[in-house]
Parts: C-alpha cells; sequence; structure tokens
C-alpha cells in the first residue's frame, strides 16, 4: 500500500517526496515547500479546467455518435457533415493569416533538418544511446544492416562485405562532396595546406565544406566537412583492419545523425504508479544534469556507458573549435487524459499526470538551464505534448506552462511547446492550435497510428472501416500528410521550428527505410522519426541528399494547401467485398499486434519493443500501434462485420502462437492454454471494450491490468 502525506493540502507518495526533496531539489534553488506549495496550487487551479476539456472530447463523440446513427440509412453526404461539425465547434473558424513568434530556439530545432529519435525514458541505456547518437558511424550501420545485402550472423570480418560498405561510402562522399574532377575512389593522399584542403591534388567543388581537421595537417586523422548545415567526419587510422583496405586509409565515415531525440515518458514505456514516475524522471534528471551513468556488459568485457564529450577540432585558419557530441534533448510528457496515484487532491482523487509531468520535467531541467555546455544552448526546455484535441487544450497546455514558469520563476516562455498532430480535432483545426502557441511552439508532427486510430473512433459509428493497410492510401490521409508540411510553413515555422513526420516502424529492415524514408525531406520535413541510432545514421544520409529548406521554399512557393474536404472522408469499407481468408488475415494481423505488445507491457511494464508479427518481422510497437488494432477489431465488431466467437476463438489462437515467439524469454508468462492472466484479459478488454475507451486510448484499460499484476507480484 502506498503511503501518503501531505503537503499543502494535496497528498503525496512518500518515496516521491523523498526522490523530490534529496535528488531534484538540491542545487536549483528551489525550496521544497515552494515546490509543494506550487504543485498544489497547479492542482487546485487546473483540475477543473483539465475536466472541462475531458467532458467537451466526451461531448463531441456522443454528438457525432448520434449524428452517424441518424444518417444510418441514407448515402454518406461529405458537405452535410463538415457543416454539421462546424455546427457544434468540433472545427472552429479560421482567424487571420499569424506567423510564430517563439524565440530562444536551439539550432538543433531551428537550422538543422535531420532525423529524431524516440526513446523510452525509464531505459537508462537507451537513454544514453539516444542522446549519443548525435554521431553514428556510416560503416558500422551499413555493415551491420541490410541496407547493403542479408548479415550473415558471424564475427569474422568479412573483406568482401567490408569492400562493399567502402565503396558505399565513396559514393556518398561522391555525391556530397564532390570533387572538382574525378572520385574520392582516386584519393591516396590528403594534406591540409595553408588552411585549403589537398586531395591528391584534387579539391572540393564546394570549398566551404571543409570546415576542419584533427591532427597533423600533413596527415591528419580526421577531416570535418559540412553540407545543408550537417556535419561528416571522414577518420584515418591506416593500422586499422578497414584502413588498411582503403587506398587513402579511410577507417570510417561518422555521420551527424539524431540531431535531437524526444525522451519519452508517454507512449513507450509503462509508468503506473510513483515507483515508475520516479525512474522515468530519475533518468531525465541524469541526462539533465549530465551525469546519468549505465553499466553494460557485453560477452567478457564490461563498461559504464555515460553521454558522450563534445567533439575538438582545428578550423582552416588554426582556431580550435567544437562539434556537439550529444542531441538535443525534448521530453515528451503524457496528455490531459491520465491521472496518478503519486499525488492524491485535497478530494482524495488522483491528480492529473499532465500537471504533475509538467512541474517536475521542468523543475529537473533547471539542472541544465544552470550550468554551461549542457542541453539546450538557448536557455530552453522542449516539451512534446501529445493526444491534443483542438485549440482549447493546446492552449491549456500553455497555460500550465506559464504557471510552471511562474512557480520556477522563470521568464515567460522558457518551456517550449512541440505539437503532436494525432488527433482528429487537432488536424483539423491545425492553425488554431498553432495560433494558440505561438510564442512556444517549436514543433508539430504528424503520426499515422494514432490519427488513424482517432479516425476509426470518432467516426466509429459511421460503418466498418477499411483495413489498416489500405488506409495508407487513401484521401484523408494525404491531405493530413500535406497540410502539416503547408499548415506549418504558411504559419511561419521555417526555420524557428521542426515540422516532423512519423516513425519507420521497422527497424531490421534498412534498405527499405534508405527507399522510402527519403520522402519525408522531400515532403518538407525537416525531422522525422526513426527507431534507433543506426537508423538515425542511415536517414541522415537523406538530408545530404535533399536541401530541406529549398523544398520548403518550393512549398511555399506553389501556395496550395490540401482540402479540409478530403481530409474529413472517412475511410469507410466500400468497395469490394472482401473474403472469409482476408477478413481472417486482418483479425490474426490485429490480435497478434495486440498481444505480443500487451504480454510484455502488462507482465514487464516494457512500454516500447521489437514485436514479431505473423511473419515473424521485428515491428517497433508502442501505444499508438495497439490503438488502431484494438480500434481496427472494436470497429468491425460494433457493425456486426466480424463475429465476436470468431475474434475470440482468433485472439486465443494468436495467444498460443505469441507464447511461442516468447519462448526463450526466462521472464515471460504463458498465456495459453488457461487465457487468464492479466496480459490476456487486458488485450481481450482492448478489442472489446474499445467503443466506450475515451477517444480510443489503451492507457486506461493497460494501467489498470498492468497494476492488478503489480499488486500480485
Amino acid at each position: 500500500m502506498i503511503h501518503l502525506e501531505k503537503k499543502f493540502g494535496i497528498r503525496v507518495s512518500s518515496e516521491f517526496i523523498d526522490f523530490i526533496e534529496r535528488e531534484v531539489l538540491p542545487q536549483t534553488n528551489i525550496a521544497a515547500d515552494n515546490f509543494w506549495n506550487g504543485l498544489s496550487r497547479m492542482v487546485r487551479d487546473l483540475t477543473q479546467a483539465n475536466k472541462e476539456l475531458l467532458e467537451k472530447r466526451t461531448y463531441f463523440q456522443k454528438r457525432i455518435d448520434e449524428w452517424h446513427r441518424s444518417k444510418k440509412e441514407t448515402e454518406f453526404n461529405p458537405v452535410e457533415y463538415k457543416k454539421f461539425l462546424y455546427s457544434i465547434g468540433y472545427i472552429v473558424p479560421e482567424k487571420g493569416a499569424f506567423c510564430i513568434k517563439t524565440e530562444n530556439v536551439d539550432p538543433e530545432i531551428s537550422k538543422i533538418a535531420g532525423p529524431q529519435l524516440v526513446v523510452p525514458i525509464m531505459n537508462a541505456r537507451f537513454a544514453l544511446n539516444a542522446a549519443n547518437a548525435r554521431w553514428g558511424s556510416l560503416y558500422d550501420a551499413l555493415y551491420g544492416t541490410d541496407a547493403i545485402g542479408p548479415v550473415e550472423k558471424t564475427t569474422a570480418y568479412d573483406l568482401g562485405r567490408g569492400q562493399k560498405v567502402i565503396q558505399w561510402g565513396r559514393r556518398f562522399l561522391d555525391d556530397t562532396f564532390p570533387l572538382t574532377d574525378g572520385s574520392w575512389s582516386e584519393i591516396t593522399e590528403i594534406t591540409v595546406k595553408d588552411g585549403s584542403l589537398d586531395l591528391s591534388g584534387k579539391q572540393l567543388q564546394l570549398e566551404n565544406s571543409f570546415i576542419g581537421y584533427v591532427g597533423n595537417p600533413h596527415q591528419p586523422t580526421c577531416l570535418v566537412l559540412r553540407n545543408n548545415n550537417l556535419h561528416v567526419r571522414i577518420e584515418f587510422d591506416r593500422n586499422s583492419e578497414v584502413g588498411q583496405s582503403d587506398l587513402a586509409g579511410i577507417s570510417d565515415i561518422a555521420v551527424e545523425s539524431a540531431i535531437s531525440t524526444i525522451m519519452d515518458c508517454e507512449d513507450s514505456i509503462s509508468a503506473v504508479d510513483a515507483s515508475d514516475k520516479i525512474i522515468a524522471y530519475r533518468n531525465w534528471l541524469g541526462l539533465m544534469k549530465g551525469d546519468l551513468t549505465e553499466e553494460v556488459t557485453k560477452g567478457d568485457s564490461a563498461f559504464t556507458r555515460k553521454l558522450n564529450d563534445d567533439f575538438p577540432y582545428c578550423m582552416p585558419c588554426g582556431t580550435t573549435a567544437s562539434l556537439k557530441g550529444r542531441s538535443l534533448m525534448l521530453v515528451r510528457n503524457v496528455g490531459h487524459l491520465m491521472t496518478t496515484p503519486t499525488v492524491l487532491d485535497q478530494n482524495g482523487d488522483e491528480v492529473f499526470e499532465g500537471l504533475l509531468d509538467a512541474i517536475c520535467t521542468v523543475t529537473i531541467a533547471l539542472h541544465d538551464l544552470n550550468r554551461e555546455g549542457g542541453n539546450s544552448s538557448a536557455g530552453s526546455v522542449y516539451i512534446v505534448k501529445p493526444k491534443m484535441h483542438g485549440p482549447d487544450e493546446v492552449a491549456f497546455t500553455c497555460r500550465i506552462f506559464e504557471l510552471v514558469e511562474e512557480i520556477l520563476g522563470l521568464p515567460v516562455n522558457t518551456v517550449k511547446l512541440g505539437i503532436m498532430d494525432e488527433e482528429r480535432r487537432t488536424s483539423v483545426n491545425l492553425s488554431e492550435c498553432i495560433r494558440a502557441a505561438k510564442s512556444r511552439v517549436v514543433f508539430i508532427n504528424t503520426g499515422f497510428l494514432d490519427r488513424t486510430g482517432d479516425e476509426i473512433h470518432t467516426n466509429m459509428q459511421a460503418g466498418p472501416m477499411l483495413r489498416k493497410s489500405d488506409m495508407k492510401t487513401t484521401a484523408w490521409i494525404q491531405a493530413y500528410e500535406n497540410r502539416n508540411v503547408q499548415i506549418g510553413l504558411k504559419c511561419g515555422l521555417q526555420g524557428i521550428a521542426q515540422i516532423g513526420k512519423g516513425m519507420w516502424a521497422m527497424p531490421d529492415q534498412m534498405l527499405d527505410m534508405l527507399e522510402q524514408k527519403v520522402q519525408h525531406p522531400l515532403a518538407g520535413a525537416n525531422c522525422a522519426w526513426v527507431p534507433s541510432p543506426t537508423a538515425a545514421t542511415l536517414h541522415a544520409t537523406h538530408y545530404h541528399k535533399i536541401n530541406v529548406q529549398q523544398r520548403q521554399d518550393e512549398i511555399m512557393s506553389l501556395a496550395v494547401q490540401s482540402s479540409l474536404d478530403d481530409l474529413l472522408q472517412i475511410p469507410l469499407h466500400l468497395g469490394d467485398e472482401l473474403t472469409a481468408s482476408e477478413i481472417q488475415s486482418e483479425i490474426e494481423n490485429n490480435c497478434q499486434g495486440i498481444l505480443g505488445y500487451v504480454v510484455r507491457w502488462v507482465d514487464q511494464g516494457i512500454g516500447c519493443s521489437k514485436v514479431p508479427d505473423i511473419q515473424n518481422i521485428q515491428l517497433m510497437e508502442d501505444r499508438a500501434t495497439c490503438r488502431i488494432s484494438s480500434q481496427s477489431l472494436s470497429n468491425w465488431l460494433c457493425h456486426n462485420f466480424v463475429d465476436q466467437d470468431l475474434v475470440v476463438k482468433t485472439l486465443k489462437k494468436m495467444a498460443a502462437i505469441v507464447d511461442l515467439q516468447n519462448a526463450d524469454d526466462v521472464n515471460y508468462r504463458p498465456m495459453s492454454p488457461n487465457f487468464d492472466t492479466e496480459a490476456f484479459l487486458a488485450a481481450y478488454d482492448l478489442i472489446f471494450s474499445g467503443e466506450t475507451q475515451p477517444s480510443g486510448y489503451t492507457e486506461p484499460i493497460l494501467h489498470r491490468w498492468r497494476l492488478e499484476h503489480k499488486s500480485k507480484s
């Protein structure tokens, strides 16, 4: 049982009080009483407004459900539908043109286009790897993935594969840093003479691409080059295995990779009580103080992982400079829905978790703001806020941040806001959402999975929806992705804020990623999500191929915007009938994905991991993937498109398969043959109670069953 202590009218977990007062507040100049009084004030002043916003969600859902039910016997009329959404206030009229006014933004957000990592903050090793993924070995990324062909599982160096890596690297250098004549593959000697780069008598086409070197200018150990605001380090070591097989002695090409990283307190973690929240906040604290470490064992060796130092080099003029060694870190708070038992209000009710996240993550960030050479050189704290529904909820988030700044004595707008454009009422009102945060916004980002989950739930009563795979080619999803860029540029985000695209979910399929994810910078997005440091390194090569600022200029010059009518098209299944086999395949795919994710979430507290699908392809799964899968099945059940008994039978069948897929995990608890574990029951609830879940979110069910499991452990 949790022990609670009174603090200025609220009751707080004793364990949490100890963490805040002993670990967080020292060296922040924030007294304990001021902190707890501030949190109590937030709970007192903001709880009712939070509740009213959630009630507004319920109101809109009820009205939309009623409208669809009233039109059951008539053909869908998009004009009438849009008029209805305006009439109830679901869509708000757009006001006049404006540009955002956000100030004090770090260049990683405002000036540099590149990959963005998202990592579960509760895993210290993952968090450190992500922060250190500012730099990645291109050779390792190519050699260890399928980017240049299938990977053989051997520890011996494959000379033939190594040569393919070197050839790929030379093509990258030729494309990115072309010479006045010839190719990088012809270079044998590299020197720096009088501040200029000499490459076996050849020069770079763009001399200003060369910005520095390391070591003796007559035989440097590293060259530092720059293209599209991204840096590349060409490293030399003729004694290394790779360097010996290279004419110029190049041993690696280090690529500036994850320019920014979102340390996630939300979808990719499982945090249901005070103990879990402390783990998340403690890792964020270590990152902000710069002292987070993790002991790592690999084979017979053990070492301590810590944050990378900056990289020093000598500029052509002889002056010493440095490159940042770590990714710029943002932190994702939870949304407005969930509450936490960590703190109870004056009535004994759980407080909204988003309020706790806001004051805790910003207080922890004071450690960064108070030191030199930390995360933000601009003196800002970057919070990504997910699952906001419309301009009122964005404005409420700004109100939360303003109160946190007042409590902590920070200048107004120190806390910057990343807007996740992943809920339907946000994407149909995106311009007004940005306006509501025009002095704080540093980020808008699409999310296909959550956005589709909300699309299904919002229009649950309209009819059976398309299969998940068919959603990607619909008019509404294309309009959604295009409008995010077009509206962001119209609102003045270029040169100030990030316009982002979603996750590549197949971390082992890097060749496919190289072929497909180039579409994100081509679309005008100056950041896009990747699932691993290796993926960040490979995706970074796309931002050398594409000058995103030029692409954004081209998009703005067209002065077009995808229509709201397209965005409001409901992805109903209206075409050819699906065969029984196709229906069964879709049920199995959804059930397997839900079970594979939920069993780790509920039983082991793993909020994000690679989960094998039916074909044993490893997919990155988090609550967003679980939401779309569960809502898809709930929708089909709602309209009797599938039989309940068939779904139950399939769920049990897939539970046995998931058990087999996890047979090597010593911590795994099988769901079959009894089908009475908390994990199986949670998966069952997600499907069969999905229609009644707020916005189709998975959190309420997952939290309830995880707490049930922890109570028995």
